[in-house]
């Protein structure tokens, strides 16, 4: 079959809901496409920040929430229930969010190997900056710090349909980690959280981190990785969509 193409789509900055429906309909026009037997379509993988905002997942619970609506309002963050596995989490500026859709009809139908190499790539990508991190077993995502008092530093949760994913990772680099005192990150209460500019003990540059996470992505799934950046980023996925967003959409 040969190497698969992956177009990396660097949006930026937008919104949850907007961004959670572009997810959902490039991941049906990728469903299309593989019922129709076209296996000619790129694989996508969206990098984008999101304002403040805390999502929950299917089987999460909604106490871990631990504001009002009001209070909410008040710190300027918003809040969905969605459709991904996992609990409670933040997302925020200076986090980088990574939302594959990937066809694994085409790559490998398994998603543990799946959710272990994102994690992969996060670990790899903090070794670059120095930082030992490792995964917990029964704990998705990425942790730093010492046993016992691990620090979560990426957060992961995804969804499929035939095979084909949306959602993703979040990806504290300078992230303002204050958010997570709102909640209980992920349904665990006994560990804390961390990003990269915390551990490092100043800002990172985020431009750098995408650079490696994308080298790391395009190794460890071995495929052929082209980056498409701002406007010319949010061009192609429109023109991808199954239904052509509107104006307002991105």
């Amino acid at each position: 079959m040969g190497r698969q193409r992956v177009i990396a789509c660097d949006i930026g900055h937008i919104a949850y809901g907007p961004a959670w429906d572009l997810q959902r309909r490039l991941q049906q026009r990728l469903i299309h496409a593989h019922q129709e037997g076209d296996a000619s379509l790129p694989h996508l993988f969206l990098l984008v920040e999101h304002p403040h905002v805390y999502t929950l997942g299917k089987n999460g619970n909604i106490s871990h929430l631990l504001l009002s609506e009001e209070r909410l309002q008040a710190i300027g963050a918003a809040f969905f229930p969605i459709d991904r596995g996992g609990d409670i989490t933040y997302h925020g500026p200076g986090q980088l969010v990574g939302y594959p859709i990937l066809d694994l009809n085409r790559l490998f139908t398994d998603l543990h190997r799946y959710l272990r190499t994102l994690e992969e790539i996060i670990i790899r990508t903090c070794a670059t900056y120095g930082i030992e991190a490792y995964r917990v077993p029964g704990r998705t995502g990425v942790w730093t710090g010492a046993s016992g008092e691990e620090r979560k530093i990426c957060a992961m949760g995804i969804r499929t349909s035939r095979w084909v994913t949306m959602h993703g990772f979040a990806f504290n680099i300078n992230t303002q980690l204050e958010y997570f005192s709102y909640i209980i990150p992920c349904g665990i209460a006994d560990r804390g959280v961390t990003s990269l500019a915390k551990e490092l003990g100043h800002p990172v540059d985020e431009e750098e981190v995408k650079a490696e996470i994308l080298r790391h992505f395009e190794e460890l799934f071995d495929v052929d990785l082209t980056l498409l950046k701002g406007p010319a980023a949010r061009q192609f996925v429109d023109t991808f969509s199954i239904t052509k967003p509107t104006e307002q959409t991105l």
